[in-house]
């Protein structure tokens, strides 16, 4: 994983209020619960007494109770109450459950992953300052239907696979790939930061020589590709309509999709839910016909050096590996 980011973990609609949740996340497993105000809280799922799982605990006076002993925890992480000392005992603060901040924005759940999680018992987890990362030209009139599924994969093989030109006419011919050509124009692509736009621009082969990316001028196209580090995709397909997928990594070997479809051509009530159910049954369609494949990369992990033959047309997946490997140095 890439230290020091916020990572997309969950959607927000998956941790009511008073609810407490047992996830495997970024490799670790963690517990997640919102108390009766609204605040998310996440800790490594270990209550620091005696190693229960918090997940299996409940909510109770704002505070995340382990099942076992009843040791009462805040979104910080920190031990509030130890109820076999007694309400008026002081409790001692090494005792602290490991906590990551959490911030929720755009109806997700976002976690600030970095390789010193266990915070001081003393000040809890202090949240970075950073943004968390979003698509800026997504506005409050794109209304969004969204699912999920999971991959067999590692989350660096799912995302390489959307920034892969080269594949669509062969994997997706029925689907997205129909009467694409096979020879790859670049892409284009642009860098902003954490950030990698691309415009795929694919022709038929009638014997020419594929245009290289560093020759290549912007396409006057809406369509384009984005992803943001560490873990969020869009498909600006027009500005009517996008796709966006968050990437979540589960483990070395597991993947959450979290795929929303953004629109504001239908807006009628009926319309809308047929037009949003008609682009879930399509979405799915695709995807699978990615999974097939991508569940059998080997290694399943990438990296900027690996036992591979990458082509002019794989330009937006070098860069990829080369801004990630950049920010896992730091």
């Amino acid at each position: 994983m890439i230290p020091n980011q916020w990572y997309v973990i969950l959607d927000s609609k998956e941790v009511g209020i008073n609810k407490v949740i047992g996830v495997r996340r970024l490799g670790v497993n963690l517990v997640v619960w919102r108390d009766s105000s609204g605040r998310i809280g996440a800790a490594l799922d270990k209550c620091p007494h005696r190693g229960i799982a918090l997940s299996k605990g409940k909510m109770v006076n704002l505070h995340l109770q382990c099942p076992f002993h009843g040791f009462e925890y805040d979104p910080s992480g920190a031990c509030k109450l130890i109820p076999a000392n007694g309400r008026a005992s002081a409790v001692p603060e090494h005792i602290h459950a490991g906590a990551y901040p959490i911030k929720e924005e755009y109806g997700f759940i976002y976690l600030w992953w970095t390789e010193h999680h266990k915070v001081d018992g003393m000040t809890g987890p202090s949240v970075p300052t950073d943004a968390v990362p979003w698509f800026n030209d997504l506005g409050e009139d794109l209304v969004w239907k969204g699912f999920t599924e999971t991959w067999k994969c590692h989350y660096s093989r799912a995302i390489e696979n959307q920034l892969d030109v080269v594949h669509v006419p062969f994997i997706h011919r029925t689907t997205i790939g129909r009467g694409i050509g096979p020879v790859v124009n670049g892409p284009y692509t642009e860098i902003n930061g954490n950030s990698l736009s691309f415009w795929p621009f694919n022709e038929q082969d009638m014997g020419q020589t594929p245009i290289p990316p560093a020759k290549m001028t912007k396409p006057d196209k809406s369509t384009y590709l984005t992803f943001i580090f560490p873990n969020l995709w869009e498909n600006h397909i027009m500005d009517s309509m996008r796709i966006i997928v968050a990437f979540v990594p589960v483990d070395e070997n597991h993947t959450i999709f979290y795929l929303r479809t953004y629109q504001k051509m239908v807006k009628l009530p009926l319309l809308k839910d047929l037009y949003f159910f008609l682009t879930k049954r399509y979405n799915r369609i695709v995807l699978h016909q990615d999974r097939r494949v991508v569940e059998t990369h080997q290694p399943q992990s990438t990296s900027l050096r690996m036992d591979e033959n990458l082509i002019s047309g794989d330009y937006p997946i070098v860069l990829y590996r080369k801004m990630r490997e950049e920010l896992k140095k730091g």
